[in-house]
């Protein structure tokens, strides 16, 4: 898949493996063919509801940006609205189940008509979006999760049982029935830059240093896209696991 953004041309590749815990893969994803745009969603636990939110938020989100009506140029209010359609349509999908129904959302958008090279990241709940620039990889996302707060203030340590209990109970969400709005983050695009976007399948198997290695060594992004996957099979298939990778590339 190919995008062109303000002399930037971006490349990306997206995959999902289903892991040894479940029978069913409750990672939904889109990698849209004609702008750049991609959405990642997670199904909390693993039933219908679980599986009817993730491919509602992913289909509402990714509409918000294809429909003939909608606007070439994402703003942080344009972003915001179509997160909030996500929240309705999510919860309208889980009025006859008794199963909670609610996933996370994690997007890139960009306009292809957009002046400045720069993109958009939109995250509800613990799906992850990093960048890897000059060697270095940064997690440009936060968990919407009791155990990040808990970490952060210091309520408990990482090992301990209160920490693991806690790194479920996601207080962001897309169904969430306070309806809380998105992180929104702009995200300039150099060339070089190497975009991920996971869901925790990935980023809790493996280690930042193999995170790192990956995305560094394999320039093509099907290519690291496939090495990820793989390497959370090897790592215990613990969870279902998706990746989209960007890289970003100055045009001649």
């Amino acid at each position: 898949m190919a995008w062109s953004v303000a002399g930037r041309r971006l490349t990306a590749a997206a995959g999902s493996v289903t892991g040894d815990r479940y029978d069913a893969n409750y990672d939904v994803l889109h990698l849209d063919p004609a702008r750049p745009l991609t959405v990642v969603a997670d199904g909390m636990g693993d039933g219908r509801g679980s599986a009817r939110a993730g491919r509602t938020a992913v289909d509402v989100f990714a509409a918000a940006f294809t429909a003939p009506a909608a606007s070439p140029f994402p703003t942080p209010a344009a972003l915001r609205a179509a997160t909030a359609r996500v929240h309705h349509a999510v919860r309208r999908a889980g009025r006859d189940l008794t199963e909670l129904t609610g996933c996370t959302l994690t997007a890139f958008v960009a306009a292809p008509g957009d002046p400045e090279p720069a993109g958009w990241i939109v995250q509800l709940g613990d799906s992850r979006a990093y960048r890897l620039r000059d060697g270095l990889l940064d997690l440009l996302t936060i968990d919407h999760t009791v155990a990040w707060l808990g970490l952060l203030h210091g309520w408990f340590t990482a090992g301990s049982a209160e920490a693991r209990a806690a790194r479920y109970r996601l207080t962001r969400y897309a169904g969430h029935p306070e309806e809380p709005e998105p992180d929104i983050i702009n995200v300039a695009l150099h060339p070089g830059d190497v975009l991920l976007l996971c869901t925790d399948g990935v980023a809790d198997q493996l280690t930042y240093e193999s995170l790192t290695q990956i995305l560094s060594a394999a320039p093509d992004p099907a290519e690291a896209v496939a090495l990820l996957l793989d390497a959370t099979l090897t790592a215990g298939g613990a969870d279902n696991a998706t990746a989209v990778v960007i890289r970003v590339e100055q045009t001649i």
